[in-house]
């Protein structure tokens, strides 16, 4: 009885990276952006640029600022975000940028102590020692600050870790902050979670938003984002405005704030200036 010989396994069987060259390429790119993301922390070549956030009633009025990290090369040039995001989410550098954004947030509060600022991060930074003390000593030190601040926390983001994110909220409204739920509509969502977190903010996801004006089908939608974001009573914020229609649909449709392009992009150099005091009470 004969027995097949078992084939000689080639160096794409040892390393499944090579097998492809696609896969290799991704590989090869990751190593790179990780590599510029680690650089630019290091060398502290990172900015927060300020987006306004503005009431639907009266859009000359700002309701707050939202702090968008941004990262720059050796040439002084911005890294996008859409470049690094996904591969940094969930590695510790991740949580490093999350301890950037919030600490020039906090640093752009004490400078002018009369702005409401939100800042991003992860639910997994709950669990980042250096990101929790950047925030408990500024707690500390400024403790006016906490009723300035909201926190945004991503749907998908909140809903992995419910169990951590739950009593940290708790512990922080203690020191008035407010947590916003971005994206609010993009993907799968818990209803009975959210719930139990309790977000003050919804900001419906720039998805929903587009042309809504002029696609019955997407108004649909975005009517029942509306109306579930307000069951659970948080305050509505339309994200990505771009055109009149569309802030005048989300105007009537519920929405208290509005946020795009249409009232200004993110500047690094913002005039804070323009905050005027005074924002509902249902905003937090």
């Amino acid at each position: 009885m004969g027995y097949l010989k078992e084939p000689k396994s080639s160096k794409f069987d040892r390393d499944p990276a090579l097998a492809s060259p696609l896969a290799a390429a991704i590989s090869v790119q990751d190593r790179e952006t990780l590599a510029m993301v680690a650089s630019a922390l290091q060398d502290r070549r990172m900015r927060l640029a300020f987006q306004p956030v503005v009431y639907a009633a009266d859009p000359s009025v700002i309701g707050f600022f939202e702090g968008f990290i941004r990262l720059l090369n050796l040439r002084d040039q911005v890294i996008p975000a859409r470049d690094f995001v996904a591969a940094v989410e969930e590695r510790q550098l991740g949580r490093e940028i999350d301890c950037a954004a919030l600490q020039l947030g906090l640093m752009a509060m004490q400078r002018n102590p009369q702005i409401r600022v939100s800042v991003n991060m992860s639910a997994r930074s709950v669990g980042y020692r250096p990101w929790i003390d950047i925030l408990r000593r500024a707690l500390q030190d400024s403790p006016k600050l906490g009723a300035n601040l909201i926190l945004e926390i991503n749907e998908a983001s909140a809903l992995q870790v419910p169990d951590v994110l739950k009593p940290f909220m708790a512990d922080m409204r203690e020191h008035g902050i407010v947590f916003a739920l971005d994206d609010f509509g993009a993907g799968m969502t818990s209803l009975r979670l959210l719930k139990d977190l309790g977000f003050e903010i919804a900001k419906i996801d720039g998805s929903l938003v587009k042309h809504v004006d002029r696609q019955p089908e997407a108004q649909s939608v975005a009517r029942a984002a509306i109306a579930m974001a307000q069951e659970l009573g948080m305050y509505v914020v339309a994200e990505a405005v771009e055109t009149e229609g569309e802030a005048n649909w989300f105007r009537d449709a519920g929405a208290g704030c509005l946020q795009g392009y249409l009232f200004g992009p993110p500047t690094v150099t913002p005039d804070f200036r323009a905050f005027r005091h005074g924002r509902p009470n249902a905003m937090g």
